[in-house]
């Protein structure tokens, strides 16, 4: 059996595995859950198709394992496999809807689209293990550039959880916390850096399936483009709800580009504006 067909098999069985649980715990965090894990067993599934001969998939497969390593230690810390850790933006939803309509929600993007994605952006590796050619020059700019990125979205992550930390301990202790949310560090130069990095990185890998096969032209840019638009609209969202709950986080909007890393506007031209 191909390894692209025994994917598909995978991508089928977690589909229905997290509609189950989802419908069992009345929980729609599942996909959420799997979300580190799922695309390392599908590179791995790609590596083992070259008999673990082919360096750029087993590079390929390293990375991403390195990637879900630190998105699995971040979201176990701040509690997400832990009874009652579903995703506050699910309930948000819930609370919109009819259960009906909630269910249907649930079915169609939370589980069989997000799956998709995820499978969709490891497929880069299936089109390295299926067109064979030496690890070269641009292999190692794009792996040096993926762990450069995971460094980078691994700092946003431990900024933004220290500095959680002070503003609970505060809260804790009685005391007016400093800050409602992070705008220092890489939070100054962007709203979302940890965003950025984690979409960059399977761009990254998109792009060696195109040092694999010569050609730019591969249609498993779908994934990461798909990806890319995953998080616009997650991003749009969860800053509707941090507005309505701190009426200053338009300033830092204005102010602090969402995404891409950039020079913040100078807080006189912000003031000029309104």
């Amino acid at each position: 059996m191909s390894s692209f067909i025994v994917s598909l098999w995978v991508l089928a069985g977690i589909c229905f595995v997290t509609w189950l649980l989802s419908v069992i715990t009345k929980d729609t965090s599942w996909v959420d859950r799997i979300w580190s894990v799922i695309p390392v067993v599908y590179l791995w599934v790609f590596a083992g198709s070259t008999g673990f001969a082919d360096a750029r998939v087993d590079v390929m497969a390293v990375i991403v394992t390195l990637w879900g390593a630190r998105l699995t230690f971040n979201f176990a810390r701040k509690g997400g496999y832990q009874p009652g850790g579903e995703d506050y933006r699910w309930e948000v939803l819930r609370q919109g809807m009819s259960p009906a309509q909630y269910q249907v929600f649930n079915i169609f993007f939370i589980v069989i689209f997000q799956n998709v994605v995820l499978w969709l952006i490891t497929l880069p590796a299936w089109v390295a293990a299926e067109n064979p050619s030496p690890f070269g020059f641009w292999d190692l700019v794009l792996t040096v550039l993926f762990l450069a990125l995971l460094i980078f979205e691994t700092t946003a992550d431990q900024q933004q959880w220290n500095f959680y930390k002070r503003k609970n301990a505060a809260i804790a202790a009685g005391k007016t916390p400093e800050s409602n949310f992070l705008t220092s560090g890489l939070f100054s130069v962007s709203r979302h850096p940890n965003f950025f990095a984690e979409q960059s990185q399977w761009w990254v890998l998109f792009f060696f399936g195109v040092t694999a096969t010569g050609n730019i032209a591969q249609w498993t840019v779908v994934g990461a483009v798909l990806l890319s638009i995953l998080f616009i609209g997650s991003t749009r969202f969860t800053e509707g709800i941090s507005v309505s709950k701190y009426p200053e986080y338009a300033d830092y909007q204005r102010r602090v580009s969402p995404i891409i890393p950039w020079f913040p506007k100078p807080e006189a031209s912000v003031k000029r504006a309104n």
